[in-house]
């Protein structure tokens, strides 16, 4: 059965899914790029801005969930998805056109993969970061619905595919640090995840104030040759060193506290 529809060129459906908290700046452009897909589900963490507004323009399928960490919206929004085939993307990227024709092609050819990485074109304050590290910063993003499910990490959670999975040849853009005053907002957001993650495994000196951000400035500006991006490699580089020293710094901090309040510090951070 499968082989013949194949052969019959018939195009497989597909579901996009998208996490929403106060993305109105954002989210208008990220279903624009998507919305000839046959389902688009929004979970939204009880946004105050318009960002539920601008998602009814493209979908009916909103559903209102209180925030309970990455991976647990994302899992949300995979079990509200109908079709066979699933597209994730973050309210900050967008669908480069030369993707969704890929995709196109992919779902009316037919494929023996249950899942695809997609590259990422990620812009730093504008300026589309070539080296350190962020590209093709591929991630698995395509993937059949019933092969699939989240790991449970609080950050830099992915999406776990059981079979095959293979690689696209276009790119989606990415968006994540508009600004300076965003990208370490962010850092401080990320780096206390990350932290409360790793609170198990990582027994924290005071050397590694230093030699960690030391180490992580000169591994991507250096060895990753974040230096070609000029200007904007370095300071991406810094970051990079300031998120390991607010990481270790808070790893350090977390494990000082009685186990009650390190326990009321992780639910409040879910």
């Amino acid at each position: 059965m499968r082989e013949k529809k194949q052969a019959l060129g018939i195009m497989k459906k597909l579901s996009v899914i998208v996490i929403t908290k106060n993305e109105e700046e954002n989210i208008r452009a990220c279903l624009e790029s998507v919305r000839q897909a046959d389902e688009i589900v929004v979970v939204d963490a009880e946004s105050t801005d318009r960002t539920r507004a601008i998602c009814h323009e493209f979908t009916d399928k909103i559903y209102i969930r209180a925030w309970d960490g990455f991976a647990a919206q994302k899992q949300f929004a995979l079990d509200q998805a109908t079709h066979e085939w699933v597209l994730s993307l973050d309210a900050d990227e967008r669908v480069r056109p030369e993707l969704w024709q890929e995709i196109l092609i992919l779902l009316k050819g037919g494929t023996d993969f249950d899942g695809f990485r997609i590259a990422r074109r990620s812009y730093f304050m504008g300026k589309w970061m070539r080296y350190g590290g962020w590209y093709p910063g591929y991630q698995v993003r395509l993937f059949r619905r019933n092969r699939t499910g989240l790991s449970s990490a609080r950050v830099h959670e992915g999406f776990l595919v059981e079979g095959r999975i293979g690689t696209l040849t276009q790119d989606l853009d990415h968006f994540s640090h508009p600004t300076l005053f965003h990208s370490l907002e962010k850092l401080n957001r990320y780096s206390t995840l990350e932290a409360l993650d790793r609170l198990d495994r990582k027994r924290v000196r005071p050397s590694h104030f230093i030699t960690h951000p030391l180490s992580a400035f000169l591994h991507k500006f250096i060895v990753q040759r974040a230096f070609l991006d000029g200007f904007y490699g370095f300071l991406l580089s810094w970051i990079s060193a300031l998120v390991k020293m607010a990481l270790y710094m808070k790893i350090w901090y977390y494990q000082q506290l009685p186990a009650e309040t390190l326990q009321q510090r992780q639910k409040e951070m879910v």
